[in-house]
């Protein structure tokens, strides 16, 4: 058998390992980050040392999540777990009584930290009466499931954090620029692709056997050696930051066939087809936002997201016998068959596997606080987010910094040759989402009607939601 093809693809660092022969498909290597969605739930955690890494919690008849559901529903108040079309939530107000609240100590209660269980943001309004800056979505009462995650009793839909909500808003925030991009990479290092190209010019151009596999396999896991995390326009000390590492190092395990997604997305292993791919080709695959994802009233009082708002896109890159990459501008249609699936099936992904919501929530989010501090709203209401505003008011950088993770390595027999890909990112550029190309005026006035709909008059002192 040849070994023909080097195959190097995104750059999140995931690699897998592609040996192909007699037509077959037959998954032979998983290592230890293969995760089945149909028996234990999934997520990431971050070391002490800043390694990110696999954990998994074991739930195969679901029964242990829905005692934790009846729990969360015996002790939550009634009106706060009864499922909402439209939540409502005054910025200005929730940061008065979190500072009441820090104030008299033993933290914030449950429901700021999860925003009310709101599930989503819908819309932004301002209500020059009363300076209120308010958010607004459907919403429902909340309980973590088994890997600490925030998700809702009803939809099991994850549920936005007030910690997340703090750093778009601070990224966005009075006495800002406003942030230009804020990511998330992971990437094999220079030397690691230099390293890989040696070990593959070293194995033998004959005589590659099934039985040779596991050695190939390793060789290069070692040569890859760490990947490097880097994350750009946010502390890297948070939760956002951790959602974002963990969906895109997550979205690569499914694309190179590690990690079963719950809803049918065919992998780019699935798709891929021998003699298909240019021998020093990399597949990058990143989430952006959905930037035609905004519509606002003629006023700028009111605004809404439309649609899911997460894109999957990809395009290649060619790796040099130095390890450097460079952009080719083209997308194979193997990697367009896995991105453009992916994005058609986020919807009931987020449902299904919360950090995909979460990450949802993340970009929504930052539109929102980006389209907040583009109509001033900050100045008009007098709101300077308080105790929001900076770390010595409420501290959001709490976590170990994602700066690592170990190459995962998949092998699998197809055709005849040996691909080895190299499992983007996530960019938001939310300012982007409200540029006039992007943004849709409510000529028919039903923003505005909406807006005008909701009332504040009636807010007992220190209440912050209501529906």
């Amino acid at each position: 058998m040849d070994l023909r093809l080097l195959k190097l693809f995104s750059a999140l660092s995931v690699a897998m390992v592609l040996l192909c022969g007699n037509n077959a498909f037959a998954q032979t290597t998983n290592n230890n980050n293969t995760t089945n969605i149909n028996n234990v739930a999934s997520g990431v955690y971050v070391d002490p040392q800043g390694v990110l890494k696999m954990r998994r919690a074991n739930d195969p008849t679901g029964q242990l999540m829905r005692q934790r559901v009846q729990q969360a529903t015996a002790v939550l108040a009634p009106e706060l777990n009864r499922p909402s079309k439209l939540r409502k939530i005054s910025l200005n107000r929730l940061e008065k009584a979190a500072a009441e609240a820090a104030a008299k100590g033993g933290g914030l209660p449950e429901e700021m930290k999860n925003l009310a269980g709101l599930t989503e943001i819908r819309y932004v309004f301002y209500y020059p009466e009363t300076k209120d800056i308010v958010i607004a979505g459907m919403a429902e009462g909340f309980v973590k499931d088994l890997n600490g995650v925030n998700v809702g009793t009803y939809t099991g839909k994850a549920t936005l954090q007030l910690e997340d909500l703090i750093v778009a808003l601070r990224a966005y925030g009075p006495y800002t620029k406003g942030a230009g991009h804020v990511s998330v990479s992971i990437d094999p290092t220079k030397e690691g692709l230099e390293r890989l190209n040696k070990v593959i010019a070293s194995i033998p151009q004959t005589s590659v056997r099934p039985g040779d596999t596991a050695t190939i396999v390793n060789a290069m896991k070692n040569a890859l050696g760490m990947q490097n995390v880097s994350v750009r326009g946010i502390s890297p000390n948070t939760h956002f930051a951790r959602v974002m590492v963990e969906a895109d190092y997550r979205m690569k395990l499914i694309g190179i066939g590690l990690e079963q997604p719950p809803v049918n997305i065919p992998s780019y292993v699935e798709k891929a087809r021998p003699g298909s791919i240019a021998a020093n080709a990399m597949q990058r695959w990143w989430f952006v936002p959905n930037y035609d994802c905004v519509m606002v009233s003629e006023d700028g009082l009111a605004m809404q997201l439309q649609g899911e708002g997460v894109q999957l896109v990809g395009e290649s890159e060619v790796v040099t016998n130095q390890g450097g990459r460079q952009r080719t501008n083209a997308q194979d249609r193997s990697s367009y068959i896995f991105t453009s699936t992916f994005t058609k099936k986020y919807p009931e992904l987020a449902e299904r596997e919360a950090v995909y919501g979460q990450l949802r929530d993340l970009i929504d989010m930052m539109i929102c606080a980006a389209y907040i501090q583009e109509q001033d709203y900050y100045q008009q209401s007098g709101f300077d987010l308080g105790i929001f505003a900076d770390e010595d008011g409420y501290p959001v950088e709490t976590g170990n910094a994602p700066q690592t993770v170990e190459t995962a390595v998949n092998a699998i027999w197809k055709g005849n040759r040996l691909l080895t890909p190299i499992g983007g990112g996530v960019d938001i550029q939310a300012k982007l989402a409200l540029t006039p190309d992007n943004v849709q005026t409510d000529e028919k006035g039903e923003l505005t009607e909406t807006q005008k709909g909701i009332s504040l008059n009636n807010l007992a002192p220190g209440q912050w939601w209501w529906d």
